[in-house]
């Protein structure tokens, strides 16, 4: 015995569309589940403190200068260091002209308790003994930028051990 289905042409197409549509769905939710992975690494936590920066010309100052060498005395893309970046983005960002030498930075800023810093905040290291030689710019959540001698400029982690030891003072230019 044979059956045979007299349907109008239009209704196998709509049926065919509907199984299509069907199948597309099932398939593509198998695709939509966003797996959230909260991390912990240091790139992670330095991408936040620079997502969460309030200044945006501070955000792109930083990114147009990051990964730029170190260079004892430099002042441009071609080379920086510390001092001289914190005098460029102090000035270009803040409108405030801080002395050029990092020890004498640190002489115009009112110490701050580093609990109590605020973006744009100068924070002043000690790697050579009791004078200050080194210079960052605070950003947030335990993150600076400063122009490392092995890195070049970069965002880093204040709360770092070896930042803590040699962390001599902390403030603002206002």
């Amino acid at each position: 015995m044979e059956i045979t289905l007299n349907l109008p042409p239009y209704t196998l197409r709509l049926k065919n569309i509907f199984y299509l549509i069907t199948l597309t769905v099932f398939l593509s939710s198998c695709g939509t589940r966003k797996y959230t992975v909260k991390s912990d690494t240091k790139a992670s936590k330095a991408a936040d403190a620079m997502a969460n920066l309030q200044s945006k010309p501070l955000y792109r100052f930083i990114t147009d200068w990051t990964g730029v060498k170190y260079r004892f005395g430099g002042l441009d893309k071609g080379g920086i260091d510390c001092s001289g970046f914190a005098f460029l983005l102090e000035k270009e960002i803040y409108g405030v002209t801080l002395p050029r030498i990092s020890r004498e930075q640190a002489n115009v800023v009112k110490r701050k308790n580093i609990d109590n810093l605020k973006e744009g905040d100068l924070v002043f290291f000690s790697f050579g003994g009791n004078d200050v030689d080194h210079v960052g710019v605070y950003l947030n959540n335990g993150f600076f930028v400063h122009a490392s001698t092995t890195r070049g400029v970069i965002v880093d982690d204040l709360t770092l051990p070896a930042y803590q030891r040699v962390l001599v003072k902390s403030g603002s230019v206002n």
